[in-house]
């Protein structure tokens, strides 16, 4: 774990970006497509941190920005090119642009100032989005990945991430994958290869620091 100052050094606000990845009621809420994920989401405590997460960072001037995952009702520019992508199309819940499949879940919240990335195709929220481009406009160095899942998205966000120059800053307890074993031995083989693995505890007690400054 990095130490306290190291990590407090990293979370400066005027250069810090939180994303959540795919906190969405479609996947990870009551009616979700993928039933093992929300429940392991929500019974390990990682949607929770990633709502006290994003309240800690409005309440320090963090930007806050919401990944989704959605596809057109027609298909249109859906990826096909992989197994996961096939059979998502089976699943009896789909991610439609518009519907509540692709708003965020409670409890996260999500302000009027917090930006919303929507990608119709691949694996990363970072990769054929805008999101690259809005960060660089928002002056940002380091970004926190939060959310889901450690299998596929979150881990291509944070090797997206530091391929484009950014510092990766990962809560470990703030994402989640099936099975739950997976996620430590993801987190700890690989995530913390190239990012600074965090707890949620750490992560508040920085942003908290930084609101008494302001």
């Amino acid at each position: 774990m990095p130490s306290y100052e190291a990590l407090s050094a990293l979370l400066d606000p005027a250069s810090t970006v939180l994303l959540t990845v795919e906190c969405q009621q479609g996947v990870v809420g009551p009616d979700s497509a993928l039933p093992e994920l929300a429940k392991e989401a929500r019974s390990s405590g990682a949607l929770a941190n990633v709502a006290q997460l994003v309240a800690a960072a409005h309440e320090s001037g963090v930007q806050v920005v919401h990944a989704v995952a959605e596809r057109r009702s027609d298909g249109r520019g859906a990826s096909r090119n992989a197994r996961l992508f096939r059979a998502a199309q089976r699943l009896p819940v789909q991610q439609l642009s518009g519907t509540a499949a692709v708003r965020v879940a409670p409890p996260v919240e999500v302000a009027e100032e917090d930006l919303v990335v929507r990608r119709l195709h691949g694996l990363s929220p970072l990769a054929g989005t805008d999101l690259d481009a809005l960060l660089r406009n928002l002056g940002c160095r380091t970004l926190v990945v939060t959310g889901v899942s450690a299998n596929v998205a979150v881990p291509n966000a944070v090797f997206d991430a530091v391929n484009l120059g950014y510092t990766a800053v990962v809560p470990g307890d703030a994402i989640a994958g099936v099975p739950s074993e997976y996620t430590p031995a993801m987190i700890r083989n690989t995530l913390a290869l190239v990012a600074t693995v965090a707890t949620t505890d750490e992560v508040l007690a920085c942003l908290k620091r930084h609101r008494r400054r302001a």
